[in-house]
C-alpha cells in the first residue's frame, strides 16, 4: 500500500442501522478455505446484519480449497464483477465470466477459481436458511446479461431484474436496480427487509436513515431493517447495483 499522498480520511459511514463502505477503506481478511484471495468482509451480524457478504479479488488459481459454506442451514450466493474463472454448487460447474452467479441452497456449498492472469473480483454472500414446510429452494446458475431489465413500478427510467425464483422455497433474492440519469424512487420505502448493496456503476445521491449522501461505483451499503431509503441517479452514466433481499417469510416472535 505505501505511505499516505495526503490527511487521513474516509467516506465511510457506520450507524446502527445503514453503513456505507467504499473501496478505498477495504482491508484483506484471512478466511479458512479461500486462498491466494484478496477478501474483505464488508458486512456481518457484527455490524447488525443478518448475513455475511464479502468483496473478493481472486488472483490467477485463487479460490476455494473446500466448498464455502456447506454447513448445514447455510445458504449461499456468488457473483462475478469481473475477470474469468469457473464456480461449481455440488457436482454442477460453470464458467465464470462478468454477471455470471451462482446460488447455492442450504447445506450444498459452493466452490470457485481464477483461471485467468488479471484478477478476478466477486461477490460473495452467505446467510441460515429459514426452511418452510413443503417448499425447498434449489442450485440456480445464470447470468444477468441474459435477462431482461423490466420497469420498476411502472416507470421506464428506472429498471430492474430479479437473479432468483420468486417462489416460497426461497427466503432471498438478488436484484439489479439501474437508475437512468435523473431516475429515483418512487417514494421513500421503510420495510422490514434488509439489504446488502454493491454499486457497479454510476453515481447516485442515497437517502439513508435521515441523511442524504453520494454514493459511487466500488462502494458497499447495507440497509438495516426500517431504515429509510430513497435514491436519485445522478451524474452522466446509469448508477446500478446488485442488492440482496430477505423474503418469503414471517418474522419470528
Amino acid at each position: 500500500m505505501g505511505y499516505p499522498t495526503d490527511i487521513l480520511g474516509t467516506r465511510a459511514i457506520v450507524r446502527p442501522n445503514y453503513a456505507v463502505v467504499p473501496a478505498a477503506g477495504l482491508v484483506n481478511n484471512v478466511v479458512p478455505g479461500i486462498e491466494n484471495c484478496r477478501i474483505s468482509i464488508v458486512a456481518s451480524p457484527k455490524i447488525g446484519a443478518g448475513f455475511v457478504q464479502y468483496i473478493i479479488e481472486a488472483a490467477l488459481h485463487g479460490g476455494t480449497s473446500k466448498p464455502f459454506g456447506q454447513s448445514a442451514g447455510i445458504e449461499c450466493f456468488l457473483f462475478c464483477i469481473e475477470g474469468e474463472g469457473w464456480a461449481a454448487a455440488g457436482e454442477e460447474k460453470i464458467t465464470l465470466t462478468p454477471g455470471a452467479y451462482v446460488f447455492a441452497p442450504a447445506g450444498i456449498g459452493l466452490s470457485f477459481q481464477n483461471t485467468a492472469d488479471t484478477k478476478m473480483k466477486l461477490i460473495l454472500y452467505k446467510q441460515r436458511y429459514i426452511p418452510i414446510e413443503n417448499h425447498s429452494a434449489w442450485t440456480v446458475f445464470g447470468n444477468v446479461n441474459d435477462i431482461p431489465f423490466r420497469p420498476y413500478d411502472d416507470m421506464d427510467n428506472l429498471l430492474i431484474k430479479d437473479l432468483l425464483p420468486v417462489n416460497l422455497g426461497f427466503d432471498l433474492n438478488f436484484h439489479i436496480l439501474s437508475f437512468l440519469p435523473g431516475a429515483c424512487h418512487p417514494f421513500a420505502e421503510t420495510h422490514v427487509q434488509e439489504h446488502g448493496a454493491y454499486i457497479l456503476t454510476g453515481e447516485g445521491c442515497y437517502y439513508l436513515d435521515d441523511n442524504w449522501g453520494m454514493i459511487k461505483k466500488g462502494d458497499f451499503v447495507w440497509f438495516g431493517p426500517y431504515c429509510p431509503q430513497a435514491a436519485y441517479g445522478v451524474g452522466r452514466e446509469d448508477f446500478t447495483y446488485i442488492y440482496s433481499k430477505d423474503c418469503n417469510r414471517d418474522p419470528e416472535l
